[in-house]
């Protein structure tokens, strides 16, 4: 196996691919009797338009199909489910989908075995039938009015909405009613035979294991797949340029909710000491300790802490800020005085303190198991190796720093969605 190590922080991960291209990392924790294992595939919403490897098949999906597929995944031909086995188990078992991949996993501190079992049999043997793909569809309708009713899940689908044109990743990632109306058995096991091959996946194992011994597990319980070629995923060009500037919608809420973006380019060239800079660059300038935050704080314009973020992949990349405030408008418009300031005047001290900050926050997620699985696991799928933050850091001077904040805080990139109290 390939070792990737970071002497900072003493932490190693195992890396190998097998023959059949599934690639599997080992991260041993000896302090801990936790047991985590996740096992993903590089399947979002956000791929609804491919060709099929070896037949050169072009498909247009629905929306909805991965997070759809995630549902089935656990229904079983025996009549089991197999969330229910695992739980009955005692281990912590779950599933999720993202915008660019999905994921099943468990955490456990007994009977690590069988489950190890149950998670390889489910996600290697699907079971649809009409009959349990139409039953879903009413589950998965009411789901998704459930988030239609939801004023936080609004205000981030207005958000990307705002920024982009015909990226995918403005589409819930549920899909609409409409949308998985027109989900069949046929649709969810061509995605499944496209998508769920071990060269299209990648598995997280996290906790006190023998690297060579755990790999050996993992491999007696997969089962032989044909060779399948790469996957070509097809997205319409995306303009630069943001889709509106402003978005405002009225729900039931006590205070108004507010999320402020900036639309980036996809740059992979760099993107983790990119990604680091803008860590640091947002708790600059509206971070808990944040001169511009206390201020705003002490007036009663926000009502807590703003939750800051930057995604990205190779379709996208964003930067949004989010939080409630009596006055949206004002937020934003005391922001733009900030990133101003700052341009014109960049704070070296305060950079220096905040950039070990966000270092620390970094080094603490190794901590947890579960949190550094489902980084490694997300990172993968970004071409990354999680590790690469730790020794990045160092890289990322005050100088590019100032270029990060000129190039992505930029007025012309910026939108703002807002939820507002009804009446």
């Amino acid at each position: 196996m390939k070792i990737v190590e970071s002497l900072k922080i003493k932490e190693k991960v195992y890396i190998e691919k097998l023959k059949n291209g599934l690639t599997i990392m080992i991260i041993p924790k000896k302090t801990t009797n936790k047991k985590f294992v996740i096992w993903g595939t590089h399947f979002g919403s956000i791929n609804n338009h491919f060709i099929v490897p070896n037949t050169n098949e072009e498909i247009t999906l629905p929306d909805g199909v991965a997070h759809f597929l995630e549902h089935k995944m656990f229904e079983q031909e025996n009549g089991i489910n197999s969330l229910d086995k695992l739980m009955a188990l005692g281990v912590d078992p779950n599933a999720y989908t993202t915008n660019n991949h999905t994921a099943y996993y468990f955490e456990c501190t007994t009977n690590f075995e069988q489950a190890l079992d149950e998670l390889m049999d489910y996600v290697q043997h699907p079971y649809f039938t009409d009959e349990n793909v139409e039953k879903e569809k009413g589950i998965i309708g009411q789901e998704i009015k459930m988030y239609e009713d939801d004023p936080g899940w609004q205000l981030y689908i207005h958000a990307l909405e705002c920024m982009y044109q015909k990226n995918p990743i403005k589409i819930d990632i549920a899909g609409t009613v409409e949308s998985i109306s027109k989900i069949d058995k046929d649709i969810l096991y061509k995605s499944y035979e496209t998508f769920y091959h071990p060269s299209n996946m990648a598995m997280v194992i996290c906790g006190n294991f023998v690297p060579e011994e755990i790999l050996e597990e993992v491999k007696k319980r997969l089962i032989k797949r044909e060779e399948q070629g790469e996957i070509r995923r097809i997205y319409e060009e995306e303009d630069s340029a943001i889709q509106q500037k402003y978005k405002e919608t009225f729900m039931e809420v006590s205070t108004p909710l507010f999320a402020i973006g900036f639309k980036d380019k996809i740059e992979q060239k760099d993107i983790i000491k990119r990604h680091i800079a803008i860590e640091i660059l947002l708790n600059m300038l509206i971070g808990k300790s944040a001169s511009l935050y206390q201020e705003l704080y002490s007036e009663g314009l926000l009502m807590a802490e703003p939750d800051i973020s930057y995604d990205f992949s190779e379709q996208y990349a964003y930067v949004l800020i989010t939080g409630q405030s009596k006055n949206p408008k004002k937020i934003e418009e005391r922001l733009k005085e900030e990133i101003k300031r700052q341009i014109e005047n960049f704070d070296v001290e305060q950079f220096e303190r905040l950039k070990r900050k966000v270092y620390g926050d970094f080094v603490v997620e190794y901590n947890n198991i579960s949190d550094i699985s489902r980084m490694f696991l997300s990172d993968f799928f970004k071409g990354i190796n999680s590790l690469e933050y730790i020794e990045q850091y160092g890289s990322v001077s005050t100088e590019y720093t100032k270029q990060i904040l000129t190039e992505v805080f930029d007025e012309k990139n910026e939108i703002m969605s807002i939820v507002q109290p009804k009446g």
